[in-house]
């Protein structure tokens, strides 16, 4: 039986290392995050990600996974590749998307 593909992650801080995921929960994540998550206006709080995620996957996903931890996880890789970024202000965490450059 052939293994399950696999992502490799990045962390937004080179220092530190990221795990490889699940590609199909990987892919599920990233879409349902990209999805959540504004590109103006007050950006989404960090602390909403995980819920918004859970929504916006069909039901029975996270039956075996940590939908927070996939959330974290995936999060932190679209940071590192550029297509999320956090709000440079005080408090809560919030997040929004950046445009794709060509």
């Amino acid at each position: 039986m052939e293994a399950p593909a696999r992502v490799q992650c990045r962390h937004p801080d080179p220092a530190k290392s990221a795990p490889s995921l699940d590609a199909r929960l990987y892919g599920l994540t990233r879409a349902a995050i990209l999805d959540a998550v504004p590109m103006r206006g007050e950006g989404l709080l960090f602390a909403l990600l995980r819920d918004e995620v859970e929504r916006r996957t069909p039901p029975g996903t996270w039956a075996t996974a940590s939908v927070g931890w996939y959330t974290t996880v995936v999060k932190l890789d679209l940071e590192a590749r550029g297509l999320l970024q956090r709000a440079a202000t005080r408090g809560p965490q919030r997040l929004y998307r950046r445009p794709l450059t060509r």
